[in-house]
This record gives C-alpha cells, structure tokens and sequence, in this order.
C-alpha cells in the first residue's frame, strides 16, 4: 500500500509540475490570474452590476483528495477564461471567482478499487462535496447583492460534469452554464478503444476494468442530469478527449444544453483551430512559454479557445 501511495504522489508531482505556476487560494482573480485580495476579503463593490463565473477545476482523482498537494488550479487552466475578465455586457461586469475543492475527499477514497468499493456507494461523492461547497458560495454571492440571474458555474473536466449534477438537482440556482471537457470517471475514450469498438462496448469495457461501482454511479448521475426539463449549459467538447470525448452524445436530448464540438485540424498536440495553433502559455518566473496541449482534454486551456469569447459573450447576455 505505501508502494501505491509512492507511487501516485510521484505522479502527481510530475503532473503538476508540468505546469509550473500554481493558484494556490479561492478567490477573484485578474486578467493576469493575480488574486485581487481586496474583492476576495470584502465586499463587492456595485454588485447588482457584476457578473461572477466561478470556476471548477478538473481532478486527477474521482475520490481521493491531493492532500500532498498545495495546489489548488494552475494558470494555464484558467488563461483563456481570465480573458473575459473586466469585459461588459450591458454594462455588467464580467469578475472571476477560482473556488478550490482539491482537497475534498469522498466517503469512499477507494472508488476506484472495485474490490473494495461496494454498491450502494455509502455517503458523500467527493462531486457531491464540491457542489455542495459551490451552493454556499453562490449564497454568499446573493447576500452580498449578486443578482442570481449574474452568476455562472464554469468547469472543466471534473468541473465541469460537477456542473451538471449541480445545476439538475438545483434549477435556477445559477443564470447557467459554461462549461468544457465534462468527464471525471478516466480516459474511458481512450482506455476503452472507443473509437474502434463503439460506445456499447467501450462502456462495458470499462465496466469489466473499473468494476460496477465506478461505471453505475457514473450512469446514475447521467440519469439524474437527463430528468432535466431545462439545463442551461453551454459546454464544449472534442472527440479525441481521451476522457470522455466519444461518450457526450448523451447529453445532446437535453433541453437548454447547448453543445458545441470543437472542430480542429492536427492531432496529438498539433491543433489548429480557425487556422491559429493551439498552444498552452506557461509561466515560471514571469516569463511565458508556448507549449502544445498534452491532449484535446486541455484544449480549453489554448489561446486559440479564445476564438469562442464572442460566444461565450453572446450566451452569457442570453441569460441575465
């Protein structure tokens, strides 16, 4: 077992670390993902005229929290959304809220071994947590004089499928939304060969390797989230997502989901979208360099996702 655990935080180390400038604290940051102490601590100045996204970050494990870690999101996670910072629809402004849930644990840090993980799952999903954590936030948002119908959930990956749940158990909670790459339960696209055997077999693939846990409460939360009689979403996907990006056709039958795949030429890195490479910028000691995705789950992360700003724009004025 200490062998495992070893082994997993040296994972996550390289992971990380891959990325080198880390935000490290819940809060309202900048254009420049610099956290502005003074909106975070206090009070929001002129609130009925904000606009607040608050962001879910992905994770590396569905139940386990990174509790070796101090990390929070990373920059490059969020360079593309800071760019709608201090940007105005109908003289709103747009701020961004990072809200951290890493290092949130499920009552069962053990989901993914599925001898020891036993249906029903018993308590808390680690998913479940973070919305929970997101409901206390908009509330303190609405008490400080945020309109409901100003506030957005965005996500990615983990993020953004938390997004979901949360946003089908609780209509109206939320004015909606904005999220990319939902998908918290692996590389099922990938690991499955779902390109090649198909969606059916793909999925009892994982099934068989992950065990029933795993694959039934993924399905039972699909089947909560699809009760929806009106789920304001706007999310963006790509079919070479390892994760989940041939398994999102599902939520295409739900009323208010907007679903956008993002059509790119290249591949394993090499993406260009409207004729603009598709690179990550990393920051290490204030300088930027330009790297390729790791794979098209980290396109959202590119400069060239900027190219859906007047997008996003347009559906966040469909909705206050």
């Amino acid at each position: 077992m200490k062998k495992i655990i070893l082994i997993l935080t040296l994972l996550l180390t390289l992971t990380t670390n891959s990325f080198s400038e880390m935000i490290l604290k819940s809060g309202f940051y900048d254009k420049n993902m610099k956290l502005q102490k003074d909106y975070t601590k206090g009070n929001i100045d002129d609130p009925g005229n904000k606009i607040i996204l608050i962001y879910n970050s992905g994770q590396d494990y569905h139940d386990i929290p990174r509790s070796n870690l101090k990390d929070c999101a990373n920059t490059v996670d969020i360079s593309a959304l800071a760019t709608l910072v201090n940007s105005k629809i109908n003289n709103k402004e747009i701020m961004l809220y990072i809200l951290c849930t890493q290092k949130l644990a499920g009552d069962d840090e053990y989901l993914w071994n599925k001898k020891k993980f036993k249906e029903p799952y018993k308590g808390t999903t680690k998913l479940d947590k973070a919305a929970n954590l997101n409901l206390k936030l908009i509330d303190n948002f609405v008490k400080k004089g945020i309109p409901t119908n100003q506030i957005f959930l965005t996500g990615h990956s983990c993020g953004a499928w938390m997004t979901f749940m949360l946003m089908a158990k609780h209509p109206n909670k939320v004015a909606g939304g904005i999220v990319t790459m939902p998908g918290c339960y692996g590389m099922i696209t990938k690991n499955a060969k779902v390109k090649k055997v198909g969606i059916k077999k793909g999925l009892e693939k994982f099934k068989k390797e992950d065990g029933d846990g795993p694959a039934n409460l993924r399905q039972n939360q699909i089947n909560e989230i699809k009760k929806s009689k009106n789920l304001p979403i706007l999310v963006f996907t790509h079919p070479e997502d390892p994760f989940d990006g041939l398994l999102s056709d599902w939520m295409d039958d739900i009323p208010g989901v907007k679903r956008i795949i993002i059509e790119t030429k290249g591949k394993k890195g090499n993406y260009k979208l409207n004729k603009q490479k598709c690179r990550v910028h990393d920051r290490q000691d204030g300088k930027i360099t330009k790297l390729k995705p790791r794979s098209a789950h980290d396109l959202a992360f590119t400069d060239c996702f900027q190219f859906y700003n007047p997008t996003i724009l347009k559906y966040i004025e469909s909705r206050i």
